[in-house]
């Protein structure tokens, strides 16, 4: 092997920061439209009442290999995909502090993607729905049932080392490897948001590992850890599970907050206001995550002590969420702003994001959570969250970034109607959740009563407009890649016609002069 390698090998063996940044994000873009064509499936059955798309069982596959995908498949390699591009980048490091480890941690993924989703052609008709059919959050002793489970628990475990070595090695490049002078107080804001995640994934994918060994044992090895008849409580399960799973949550929403600390200071040409208090916001979000989980089962039977005390905890999670969402609306106010394309989707970012957070307040107060406990308004929170936050972060920096990696601008008006088209249809897809939820609908079902028809047809729309403009999405970036203007080093500079002269640090110091116009 020559010491460059070219072709296939250079992606097989490269220990770049950048090539590996690469895979992931376009592994993650892959698995984007592997879980939206099964969200599609989803919402083709529920475009009304009655069974006329696939049978239960593979309704109930689609649901849990939908967030399964999306979860471990889309965002987060997404979110990595950015660290490994930029967080070198904006310490001033070479690379990453473990290349090698680099390029092991991502190709773990493509194996752990097959395992996950193979039992679906394992045996039997297709349509059947061979694969695992339990839910994303697989809660003992439903998916103890399966009989493929150890596929399952072997994807999860791969997915599991990806996330650890990728996080050492975030964590090792930005503590050794940051140039002269660079504080941790004067690192990027996205920067900040990936040191404090890379601690959390540390800290909870081993529970993840935890529980599903359990599961191993309880289903192959006699143990009894979930299973009532021989002593065990399925209870168990969900607290274990949710000790890891929420601050899951905020390993997919903490790096997002990081891409629209860096876009908003940009086009509002101010430095970002608050540096401090977002660090800090961003530091107690993560402790925070910690003490809540059992929020997710206030209908379990807990004792009232315990609701008490869950609900407080979450609904402190609001205050340091609520100081980011001034911050950047401080930055912008009074601004010099340009509504750019990174811009747009961050402005929807904060509002829409907003929205999620607000429905998840309501969910946080017990007596409200009891009516609306695994009904469609939980359904609508979490995607505001996940799609509006998540996901629209992740465009905004593709398209924030895109120009820097490939040295070409995109297309701008093809990407201003993909971000309109996508953010209408979004709402017209998951805000009629609210009201199915409202009314009683609950998730998980491939059937409903006929006063949910309306609602559900208006949502299923939504999603094939949403689902149809990602194409153009992908035909951006390929466009993209392929040629297009060439940018100038400050990609952003001359916005609007406009020649800024921002000092050279500028939306990552504390304390900066505000820009001047020429």
């Amino acid at each position: 092997m020559s010491d460059h390698p070219t072709g296939i090998k250079r992606w097989l063996f490269t220990t770049n920061h950048k090539d590996i940044g690469t895979m992931y994000l376009w592994f993650a873009f892959t698995m984007l439209f592997v879980g939206g064509a099964m969200a599609m499936v989803i919402r083709a059955e529920l475009f009304e009442p009655g069974m006329q798309v696939v049978n239960p069982n593979f309704f109930n596959m689609m649901t849990t290999l939908h967030g399964l995908i999306m979860v471990f498949g889309a965002i987060m390699p997404a979110m990595v995909g950015f660290a490994n591009w930029q967080v070198p980048l904006m310490i001033g490091a070479p690379d990453m502090a473990l290349p090698r480890m680099n390029n092991w941690s991502f190709w773990i993924l493509p194996f752990a993607a097959i395992m996950l989703v193979a039992p679906m052609f394992m045996g039997g008709d297709f349509m059947d729905g061979q694969g695992p059919a339990f839910g994303w959050t697989f809660y003992e002793p439903l998916s103890g049932q399966y009989d493929k489970l150890a596929f399952f628990i072997f994807a999860v475990h791969l997915l599991g080392f990806s996330s650890i070595m990728g996080a050492i090695n975030i964590i090792a490049t930005i503590l050794n490897m940051r140039a002269p002078g660079m504080t941790l107080m004067k690192m990027p804001l996205f920067v900040w948001t990936w040191l404090i995640t890379a601690f959390l994934l540390i800290a909870v994918m081993p529970v993840l590992a935890g529980v599903v060994t359990m599961m191993l044992t309880d289903k192959y090895f006699g143990t009894s850890f979930f299973d009532a008849a021989g002593g065990g409580d399925p209870v168990l399960f969900q607290h274990v599970f949710w000790f890891f799973g929420h601050p899951e949550v905020y390993i997919m929403i903490l790096p997002a907050f990081g891409i629209v600390s860096q876009i908003i200071p940009t086009f509002a040409r101010k430095p970002l206001f608050g540096y401090a208090s977002m660090v800090y916001a961003t530091a107690a979000i993560a402790f925070l995550s910690f003490i809540v989980w059992a929020h997710h089962m206030f209908t379990v039977g807990m004792p009232a002590a315990g609701e008490l005390y869950f609900m407080y905890a979450t609904v402190m999670i609001a205050v340091p969420t609520a100081v980011k969402v001034f911050n950047w609306t401080a930055t912008m106010w009074k601004g010099s702003m340009t509504f750019e394309v990174p811009m747009l989707w961050a402005i929807a970012f904060v509002f829409l994001f907003t929205i999620g957070g607000f429905t998840g307040l309501m969910l946080g107060v017990v007596p409200v959570d009891f009516q609306y406990h695994d009904t469609y308004f939980v359904v609508a929170h979490f995607h505001y969250v996940l799609v509006t936050g998540a996901l629209f972060a992740i465009i905004g920096g593709v398209y924030y970034w895109m120009p820097k990696w490939t040295g070409n601008m995109f297309d701008i008006t093809l990407a201003k109607w993909h971000f309109w088209v996508s953010t209408i249809s979004v709402n017209i897809l998951f805000f009629p959740q609210h009201f199915l939820g409202l009314a009683g609908m609950p998730r998980r079902i491939p059937d409903y009563a006929l006063q949910f028809a309306e609602f559900n047809q208006i949502s299923s729309i939504g999603a094939f407009i949403f689902g149809g403009t990602q194409l153009l999405f992908l035909y951006i970036i390929i466009k993209c890649i392929k040629g297009g203007d060439k940018v100038s080093d400050e990609v952003w500079e001359d916005a609007k016609g406009l020649e800024w002269e921002v000092p050279s640090p500028a939306p990552y110091h504390t304390h900066v002069t505000p820009p001047t116009v020429k």
